[in-house]
Order: structure tokens, then C-alpha cells, then sequence
């Protein structure tokens, strides 16, 4: 009563004052995360798998043409959720990849460190009900499970990945069993599932069981889709039949053509063979055969994965939420060309635990991958795979929609990358940019930058010509500066030296400016130097081999926990015995 009072007699008298608009309701937001996708893997980024409902936002909001993520899984993730560069989050390497002499050191946790505060809890924290679903892969300690990393309802694998199929089969030897959580517990899972769509239901139901408290949503949606092992429900795979009888190269070609006629990439950009790609014309025809049956198992997974993405949508769309929802999806990292039938002892494990018959390829009790040729294909008309600081394993796609007035069907060509994520959503959802601390504890600050000017179309770009921005990832490395890159890949893949590209005409990275701008290769390596020594990046040991380093990970990590007691018993009964029989030489 004193209120309407007060504003009576303030009409009244004509007193005036400032005009305070009411606030703009705040989006929901989706953030859909796909595993090992090529830049040109989504159909509005060149290829030919039918992705519709990807196609859809890109076409409702901006595609980013030259966005960039670290060189694999958890790295990646670890800079999506936080804002903050990897090696100072915790995860300067994967717990696959790590050097043993690494583990544990500042930085190489290989899991998240208590130091950061993930974009989930600054949005619960401000109003927004969370949810996670899919892939987790930063971390299966308590205080990095979703609950304590700012997730109101979650259902998470753990781990780096496992089997679409059945839900308790790993998909290597990478650790003792498949890690399920949910709300931070350890899940009861159904025997058997297909990843892609179990995720997307349990998005929609946390999603519908927050419907009645009125608060807007964040839904993190990390589907497994296309790690490894490939696999795809029959009728995805069918539409593909006879689509890659041709082979990798002309695949590759065609994608390029097409991403330049969606001015994804400059029209005329040169493109080069990569060396691990083999000459698909040398392949017997039971070969060829083979291989283009492994393509279609991958187009169908992707398909699927879109189809499942669409069911989402539609939920949305039938529950009036769906105008009022900013979409963002990204890959994690590039094509994944690794093969691990290359190892006698990842073989070994695999023909014990699947099958690789061509008729079998995609399901259930079946292992599959692309490996190096295809993965080629994917990433066109880029170099180099996931692992490796090539454009191909690090640029990938990125679409953003949904957001109020922007311009549609857009390409955005500028520098941008997977730190600015973060910075982007907490202005979405109206929260001041954060400093180096949290609710009385210092925290890493964010080191991103929000897209929201190019989204809205009032910036041309977000990082400034002079803005140096590094990455490194198991001795790959890389630094952005305007359009120059500099770039040092480790062996088989690269040579282990510096090279220097412009990516604004020769994104394919097959002209080497070192000779022709020397003081910018100089003064790049430098800016290096300091970003490694500002984020204390370590230097990788002489011998790092990371097929070599991921099996003696695997036999650290799983075996010696496994049979410990087995070996510690080994132990006391040698010495029990070499004791007895010293006894007896003295008698």
C-alpha cells in the first residue's frame, strides 16, 4: 500500500527519474558436444552425412569457420567447462597420453584442479537449473564428479570412452571397467542401450523435471558420437550403402570443394595429400570393400547422433522453450585417425572382446574404426588428425543459434576458440565477467573472450591482430598472432620443427612463411616461450612415443592396481623362500 502510495503521489507531483527497462528473460542454453567430428563432417560445414537438424541452426544462427580446440578429448572438455587454459585447470595432458614423469606435476593432474570454477556452477549459482549428460572425462573424484562441479542432475561415463552398445563393455584396456555416475553415485545402468539416445533421453527428462520452478536451463549434452568403437544402428548405416566406393581421396576433394562454396575456407586454397593417407587404387577389391563398409558405419553414427539431436529439438519446440534456447555445438577435437589394430597387444585384447567381420561392422559385439585414410576425409580439406596442432586436429566445427535478433545463415571467419565459450554463455545469462576469485576463494581467471560482439554483428572479430594465443598438447604446438600460425607437430605425423602459415589464404598449411617473414617466425617463438612458461607447460622427454605411452599407461593404470596384491604376495613368498633356503645352506 505504501508503494502504490508513494507512485501516486510521484505521477502526481511529475517527479521523474531514471527509467529502468525491465530485465530481458535470460535463454536457456544447450551446449552439445561431439566426439573426434572433422571440420567437415556436419553437412553445413561441407560433407555429405545427413545432419538436418544441425543443418537447421546453422542455418537459424553463425557458423565459425576458424574456431579452435585442443588436439584431444579432456583437454578440450577441461577448457569448454572452465574458460581457463588447460594447463592451468589440471589437464596439461590426457590420463591416456600423460608421460609417467608428467603425472601429478602443477598442471598434470590429467583431471581437474580445484583452482577453477566451471561455467555450471557460476550459472546454478545465479538462478539456472543444470544438467549433464553423456562423456564426462575431466575427472572421477568426488570434487570432480558434476554435483560438485555445479550440476543439479547428471549422468555421466567417466571415462574417455566405451561401447555404444552395452553399457558395462570398454572399448580398450584403458582402465578396469566402464565408470557410469549419476548425481555423483555410482549409476545402475540398463545392460544394453545405444549411447546417442540414451543421453538425449536423460536430457529431456532432467530437462521436463525442472519445468515447474520457472528457472531458466543449461543442459551440457557430451555424446560419445564418433569416438571409438564406430557403431551405428543398421538403418543409419544402410542409407550410406555404396557412398564411399570411391575412396578417401575423392571424398576428401569433394569436401573441400563444397566448403569452399559455403565460404567455409577461401576458394581457392591449396590442399595437400597427407603421408599416412594410403593409395586407395592399391587396395585389392575385398579391401576397398572393407573400407568404405567402415565409412558407412561412421556416416551412420554421425546421422544417428543428428537424429537424436532433432529429438531433443522437438521437445523443446513442443514445450514453448525451444524460441527462448541458445544452441551451441562444437567437436572436441578433430577426425581421429588412430588405429588401434596397429598394436600386436591392443589386437590381442580386441579379438578377444570383438569382432571386426564386415558384416557385423556397426554392431553389437563389433569393433570398427576410420583410421588415418578416412580420418583424412574428415578433416578435409585441413592436415594432420586429433593428437597433432594441424588444423585438422584442432580447428573444428562450431555452430551457435538461437540467439535473439542475430543475423541467420552466417559465416564468421575470425579467430576464435574453445576458452571463449565460456565467457560467452555467463553474458548470455546477464552475469559480469568474473575475476581471480569466488566466493572468497582465488580462482584462475578466464582468459577467453566473448563472441557475443560478432554474434550480435557489432564486432568484425574478438581477439585483436597482436593477441597471441598458444596451445600445446604432448609436445604439439601451436600459436595463433591475426591470421599467422606458428606450428611444431612431434613425429610419425610432423618433423618436429617450426613452421609458419597464413591461415586467412592457406588454412591447408602447405606454404611454409618461415624464409619469407622471418622476424614474425622469431618473434612468434617467442610469444611461445612465454605462453609455455606462463602456464607452466612442460617439456615433452626425448623418447615420448604416444602409442608407446598409452599402452605402459594402460598397464600402470590398470594392470599394476589389478594384480597387485597377486604380485605382492609373489614377492612375500621369493622372500620367504630365499630365507628358508639360506637356512638350510647354513645347516
Amino acid at each position: 500500500m505504501i508503494k502504490f502510495s508513494i507512485s501516486v503521489l510521484t505521477l502526481a507531483l511529475g517527479i521523474s527519474g531514471p527509467v529502468r527497462a525491465a530485465p530481458q528473460a535470460r535463454p536457456n542454453i544447450v551446449v552439445m558436444v561431439a566426439d573426434d567430428w572433422g571440420f567437415s563432417d556436419v553437412g553445413a560445414f561441407g560433407g555429405e552425412i545427413q545432419t538436418p537438424n544441425l543443418d537447421e541452426l546453422a542455418r537459424r544462427g553463425m557458423k565459425f569457420s576458424n574456431f579452435h580446440v585442443s588436439a584431444s578429448c579432456s583437454p578440450t572438455r577441461s577448457m569448454l567447462l572452465t574458460g581457463v587454459d588447460n594447463h592451468r585447470n589440471g589437464v596439461g595432458n590426457m590420463r591416456e597420453t600423460i608421460p609417467q614423469s608428467h603425472m601429478g606435476q602443477p598442471g598434470y593432474l590429467s583431471v581437474l584442479n580445484t583452482n577453477v570454477v566451471t561455467v555450471a556452477t557460476r550459472l546454478r549459482d545465479s538462478g539456472y537449473r543444470t544438467y549433464a549428460s553423456g562423456k564426462w572425462h575431466v575427472g572421477k573424484e568426488a570434487h570432480n564428479l558434476p554435483p560438485a562441479r555445479g550440476f543439479d542432475r547428471s549422468i555421466v561415463m567417466g571415462d574417455s570412452g566405451s561401447d555404444n552398445w552395452e553399457t558395462g563393455k570398454r572399448y580398450l584396456d584403458l582402465t578396469d571397467k566402464v565408470y557410469w555416475f549419476e548425481d555423483g553415485h555410482e549409476a545402475v545402468m540398463p545392460t544394453e542401450f545405444y549411447s546417442s539416445k540414451f543421453y538425449v533421453d536423460k536430457a529431456i527428462d532432467y530437462i521436463k523435471s525442472g519445468k515447474a520452478s520457472g528457472k531458466p536451463f543449461f543442459a551440457y549434452l557430451a555424446f560419445q558420437a564418433n569416438h571409438i568403437p564406430v557403431q551405428a544402428p543398421p538403418e543409419f548405416i544402410a542409407k550410406y550403402k555404396g557412398r564411399y566406393k570411391d575412396g578417401w581421396a575423392v571424398l576428401r576433394q569433394q569436401r573441400r570443394d563444397k566448403a569452399a562454396a559455403l565460404g567455409l575456407v577461401p576458394k581457392d586454397m591449396p590442399m595437400q595429400a597427407m603421408s599416412t593417407t594410403t593409395d586407395w587404387n592399391k587396395l585389392s577389391a575385398a579391401e576397398q570393400a572393407y573400407e568404405a563398409r567402415r565409412m558407412e558405419v561412421y556416416a551412420g553414427m554421425a546421422d544417428a547422433m543428428d537424429f537424436h539431436v532433432g529429438r531433443l529439438i522437438a521437445h523443446l519446440k513442443e514445450t514453448g522453450e525451444y524460441d527462448n534456447t541458445v544452441f551451441v555445438f562444437l567437436s572436441d577435437n578433430g577426425a581421429e585417425a588412430s588405429d588401434p589394430y596397429a598394436s600386436k597387444l591392443a589386437s590381442w585384447w580386441l579379438d578377444r572382446e570383438y569382432s571386426r567381420d564386415l558384416e557385423r561392422l556397426g554392431g553389437k559385439g563389433a569393433y570398427s574404426v576410420i583410421g588415418p585414410s578416412w580420418g583424412s576425409a574428415a578433416a578435409a580439406p585441413l592436415s594432420t588428425y586429433k593428437f597433432y596442432a594441424g588444423e585438422g586436429g584442432i580447428r573444428v566445427p562450431l555452430i551457435i543459434a538461437g540467439l535473439p535478433g542475430m543475423a541467420q545463415n552466417q559465416v564468421h571467419a575470425s579467430l576464435a576458440h574453445v576458452n571463449d565459450i565460456t565467457p560467452t554463455l555467463l553474458e548470455l545469462a546477464q552475469i559480469e565477467r568474473p575475476g581471480a576469485s569466488y566466493q572468497g576463494r582465488a580462482v584462475e581467471p578466464l582468459v577467453g573472450v566473448s563472441l557475443l560482439p560478432v554474434l550480435q554483428g557489432k564486432a568484425q572479430r574478438i581477439h585483436s591482430p597482436d593477441e597471441a594465443i598458444g596451445l600445446e598438447l604432448s609436445g604439439n604446438q601451436a600459436l595463433f598472432k591475426g591470421d599467422l600460425k606458428l606450428l611444431k607437430n612431434i613425429t610419425p605425423v610432423g618433423d618436429g620443427q617450426w613452421h609458419l602459415y597464413d591461415l586467412s589464404v592457406d588454412p591447408g598449411e602447405t606454404n611454409d612463411l618461415q624464409a619469407v617473414l622471418p622476424e614474425a617466425f622469431k618473434a612468434m617463438q617467442e610469444d611461445y616461450a612465454v605462453y609455455a612458461k606462463a602456464n607452466g607447460v612442460l617439456p615433452m622427454p626425448e623418447d615420448y612415443d604416444p602409442i608407446r605411452q598409452v599402452l605402459i599407461n594402460s598397464f600402470v593404470n590398470v594392470y599394476v592396481p589389478r594384480y597387485r596384491l597377486q604380485a605382492g604376495l609373489l614377492v612375500a613368498g621369493l622372500v620367504v623362500l630365499t630365507l628358508v633356503l639360506r637356512r638350510r645352506r647354513k645347516k
